[in-house]
């Protein structure tokens, strides 16, 4: 049993997580933006989020790092479940959907590009990959998608889905089950007919996006 941390540290864990949850945010929303707009947002002082992060390079490693390691918590209970004999199919579109649920990849679109990644995310990069190569090679055997799937072609796939976004945050995640199932359809052998959730984007949902933010 892990004991529980002292007032001090426990009061630092929490700014911590403060930090990091607000630098999400902001850096998906704005990924120019300054590090003092995630001091501000997370309601901590510059100089406590300096000790913990000396850099914006820093604070956006981490973030990559955490989006990384769910990513590869979610594949790989996909291949154990492909391991305990279970319904190839079935962790296959668990793991879709639930990668999708995470939305790692926002994190992917807006960060992409926009730091040196370290070593340490370089290695956890290539572990997700191989997760990934192997559900993907289990999943073909299996015949339950189309044969010419590439595992190349889930990042893509994902990077898209987290395009789509309006105000609402329920909402969003909506529009991206509808389109994730439109894509899981058209991937499935053979083919499904799963009924859509919610409804298409209304034109004020639409337009909405053209208003300054």
């Amino acid at each position: 049993m892990t004991a529980p941390l002292s007032g001090r540290k426990a009061q630092a864990a929490r700014n911590d997580q403060l930090i990091v949850d607000a630098a999400r945010e902001v850096f998906v929303a704005d990924p120019t933006a300054p590090i003092a707009a995630v001091a501000e947002r997370a309601g901590v002082g510059i100089s406590a989020l300096y000790r913990r992060y000396p850099s914006k390079e820093d604070l956006l490693r981490k973030l990559c790092a955490d989006g990384l390691e769910l990513y590869t918590s979610i594949v790989q209970k996909a291949v154990a479940a492909t391991d305990a004999g279970g319904d190839p199919w079935a962790a296959f579109e668990t793991f879709m959907r639930e990668i999708v649920e995470a939305d790692t990849h926002s994190i992917t679109n807006a960060l992409a590009g926009t730091f040196t990644p370290s070593d340490e995310l370089t290695s956890m990069a290539i572990h997700a990959g191989m997760l990934n190569d192997e559900l993907m090679a289990r999943t073909v055997r299996a015949g339950v998608v189309r044969a010419d799937l590439d595992v190349g072609d889930l990042g893509a796939l994902f990077e898209q889905l987290a395009v789509v976004q309006v105000g609402d945050r329920e909402r969003t995640r909506e529009l991206r089950e509808r389109y994730l199932t439109i894509i899981l359809d058209g991937i499935r052998r053979p083919p499904g007919t799963t009924p859509l959730p919610g409804h298409s984007p209304t034109l004020a949902e639409r337009a909405a996006r053209w208003e300054p933010r």
